[in-house]
Parts: C-alpha cells; structure tokens; sequence
C-alpha cells in the first residue's frame, strides 16, 4: 500500500495541481488530505481538484475548515487574527453551499493501517486538537501526555506549515508540511507513506505563474508562493506562542 499524504493546501491550486500530477504518476492506493485545504486563493477549485481525483481520496478536517464553517454560521472568529478575518469571509462566500455542506462531513482524525509502518493516525495539528501548536524543536515533556496515549505507531500531521520526522514517547511523529503556504525554502510539500516507509516530499512548481493566477482571483490578503518567510523566523514565532498553550 501507498499513500499520498497532503496536508495545507490552503486553496493553492497550482502547488495542488503540480502535486496531483506526480501522485497521479506514481503508484499511490490512496490519497489523505490531511485539513486546511481552505483558507486560500482558489477555495473551491481545489475541493474540486481533490474530488474529482481518480486515486481514492479521504479528508479529515482542519482548523481551516472549522473556522470557515463557524464563520458561515454567524459565529466569530475568536482563533483568527484580525488582519485575516476580509480573507476568511471571501473564502466563506466563494464556497457553494454544497462544498460547505460536504466540509460539515470530514471527521477530525482517522487511522490507517500501513504494512510496514503499522498503525498510523492522521490528524491536523495534534490527536487531541486541530489548532494545537508544536515544532520540531518543541520539548518532548510538553508533548509526552499528547502523543503516549495515541493508540498508534506513527501519527501524520500537518498545521505549522514546516515538515519534521521525530519521536515522542515512543510515537514516531511526523509533518508532512504544507502543500500550498509552506515556511523556508519555496515548493509544495507533502509526504509518501508505505511498506518501504516514510518519504518527506518537496515539488517545484512555477511560482511566478501561480502568483499571477492568485492575484487574478481577487483574494483580498498577500498570498506568498516564491519568497515565503524563513523556517527559522517561524520556529521562533511558533515556539514563543506555544509556550503558553497545549494542544
């Protein structure tokens, strides 16, 4: 078995678009997108891109999704900086009702079971919580009570955006990093699972090309696909706010 693990997407559809083409190459059973493929530039093509994949395709949502679904809701977006809440909306209206109704329907995590690499669990940012917050850097005592009681050999995950391959308590835990908004070096990041193991992915794309398709949508927030901010600077900022959170 072979599985394409795409995490934060984030409406990129050129990163996705780059991406499919080389799941579509290969020979990959099964596709999970791991949440987060909205907010971005180009909500609802991408859902459809995914939906219309001949590989089998399993979605779990992210907090992304949450926040867009509570926002069309008539809820606030208390998890959302200020300066995002004009994107969020746009996205919320791009989205036909039918795409938010099929949102409302991903679950938060699922398990799979993978010859080779036993059980694994894939979830968005932590079994526990779609916008819990940790790095490759963050102490393993603060993560120990989140993963020791996973049920699983490997727990796949995503949201910080940065791909990394630890463990913690014993739990191989690994981030796919972002297919559509990725931190440090530009490219589409995802990861391949099998019975040889985990392959941590990085595709080029034109990133010029996909910049003017973006600002042809009239997404109302900058959205960086060729100089995205540095991994460092973003362990910095992450691990300063995580300290006073858990996931």
């Amino acid at each position: 078995m072979k599985v394409a693990a795409l995490y934060d997407i984030h409406g990129n559809l050129p990163a996705l678009e780059a991406v499919l083409g080389e799941v579509e190459g290969e020979d990959v059973d099964q596709v999970i997108v791991g949440g987060d493929v909205v907010p971005g530039p180009m909500p609802a093509e991408s859902l459809e891109a995914l939906w219309n994949l001949a590989i089998p395709v399993r979605f779990i949502y992210g907090n992304g999704e949450q926040d867009i679904l509570a926002l069309h809701d008539g809820q606030e977006l208390t998890r959302v900086p200020e300066q995002f809440h004009e994107s969020m909306r746009w996205v919320a209206d791009a989205l036909p009702s039918r795409h938010l109704r099929e949102l409302e329907t991903w679950p938060p995590t699922l398990s799979l079971s993978i010859p080779g690499l036993g059980e694994v669990l894939f979830c968005h940012a932590t079994p526990r919580d779609d916008n819990g917050l940790f790095t490759s850097i963050t102490p393993e005592e603060r993560l120990r009570p989140l993963f020791e009681s996973a049920g699983a050999d490997v727990v796949m995950c995503g949201h910080t955006h940065m791909q990394f391959d630890r463990t913690v308590a014993g739990v191989r835990v690994v981030n796919a990093g972002s297919l559509g908004m990725p931190f440090g070096e530009p490219g589409a990041y995802w990861a391949s699972l099998s019975s040889e193991g985990i392959e941590l992915r990085r595709t080029e794309y034109d990133f010029a090309a996909a910049s003017q398709r973006i600002r042809g949508t009239g997404y109302p927030t900058q959205f960086v696909v060729e100089h995205p901010p540095s991994a460092e600077d973003m362990l910095k900022l992450f691990e300063s706010a995580a300290g006073g959170r858990r996931g």
